[in-house]
């Protein structure tokens, strides 16, 4: 059986392989050991079950800003607003959570965190939504404002409502009963900061998939990103397309805060923006724009990012070298047109010389002349 591996995914791998390859010469560079180097750097994420816990905890809000970003690519948006919509996830799941758990039990309060920040982020997606579907306005532009928008409100915020007694830049620390952390998890993988939405993100990604693949749903709100006046014309509801797509994306974005702020973390700082909103970005570009392409790309950056420190802690090699070949491997991932080209380039010739060969070894030569046959006649009979 003849295996197809999609075009998009050679071209991720592509650029992965390209990433690596610059790291090593910036490692040269300054006179250390590529080779020392990257082993250190893979080791410092996989090397024992407790740098795999970080790995996996590291990747999990990837995963949700990452699904985020390709959910809205693949229905013709770009959401440049998971930071700003997982800032509110967060800070309505962290609010909730300082309110509910005292007067609810752990599993009430576990699911009204989880809805209230996802729900938080769709309506914070609604807003650039709302504006692109009744008045054109570049979704862009709006979903980096909206981003603005959610760092001072949160920067006001808590101060003002959930603010720690004893420091005035941060919230009140959740308790056990609101975190996403569990023992049984925990001594699965002893002295990690894995957390529960390692499972949500998981599963995030298995809906995304069925409600783009496998929905009338998904089929339309793909026809809408592919070809808007196309689908407007076959009787698809575009606005409403447009809208549901920003809110859907604005979700994911909002369980990645949730994730973030109840179970990485256990409080909120004034001033900070999470980095994994703009890293989704990279890890929709790295994944194909597909969402098992993003679960992979965020756990390529969850070694990268967890491996890191205990490189740098074995070597001479700065932590930033790992950063840099992330941020190369952003680079040629963004630039995989140029690279698909390339490919295409490559298949077109690859497929003329196949098509070449038969055609030469079908056309049979002439028998040669004998010498006793007669000339042919020069002239009319």
């Amino acid at each position: 059986m003849k295996i197809r591996i999609r075009r998009e995914y050679v071209l991720s791998l592509v650029a992965v392989l390209l990433g690596l390859i610059a790291g090593a010469i910036l490692m040269l560079a300054i006179g250390s050991n590529p080779l020392k180097g990257y082993l250190y750097l893979f080791q410092g994420g996989l090397m024992s079950i407790k740098r795999i816990g970080n790995t996996l905890a590291t990747a999990t809000p990837l995963i949700l800003t990452g699904l985020s970003v390709a959910f809205a690519f693949r229905t013709g948006l770009f959401n440049i607003g998971a930071a700003g919509q997982m800032l509110m996830g967060g800070f309505a799941a962290t609010g909730l959570a300082l309110t509910l758990e005292t007067v609810l039990p752990r599993p009430l309060v576990l699911l009204c965190t989880i809805l209230g920040g996802t729900l938080a982020g769709a309506l914070w997606g609604l807003i650039p939504g709302l504006l692109k579907a009744r008045f054109n306005v570049n979704e862009v532009v709006a979903t980096i404002m909206m981003n603005w928008i959610a760092f001072w409100t949160v920067n006001d915020g808590i101060p003002a409502y959930v603010r720690d007694p004893n420091q005035e830049t941060q919230s009140r620390g959740i308790s056990a009963v609101a975190s996403l952390k569990a023992d049984w998890l925990t001594s699965l993988f002893p002295g990690s900061y894995i957390n529960l939405g390692l499972f949500l993100a998981i599963l995030a990604a298995l809906l995304v998939a069925f409600l783009l693949d496998k929905t009338t749903l998904g089929y339309e709100l793909k026809a809408v990103g592919f070809n808007r006046n196309a689908a407007e014309y076959a009787g698809i509801k575009v606005n409403r397309g447009v809208v549901l797509s920003m809110m859907i994306a604005g979700a994911l974005a909002g369980l990645a805060g949730v994730v973030f702020y109840t179970g990485y973390a256990t409080n909120m700082q004034i001033g900070v923006t999470p980095s994994q909103g703009f890293d989704g970005i990279a890890v929709s570009l790295l994944g194909a724009n597909a969402p098992a392409g993003a679960v992979v790309a965020a756990l390529f950056f969850g070694v990268l990012q967890s491996g890191k420190g205990f490189m740098n802690a074995m070597t001479d090699i700065p932590p930033d070298i790992a950063d840099t070949i992330i941020a190369t491997v952003i680079y040629f991932a963004a630039t995989s047109v140029l690279m698909e080209r390339i490919w295409s380039a490559w298949r077109r010739k690859r497929s003329a010389k196949g098509a070449a060969a038969p055609a030469a070894a079908g056309k049979e030569a002439p028998p040669p002349a004998s010498p006793d046959a007669p000339a042919a006649p020069k002239g009319g009979a």
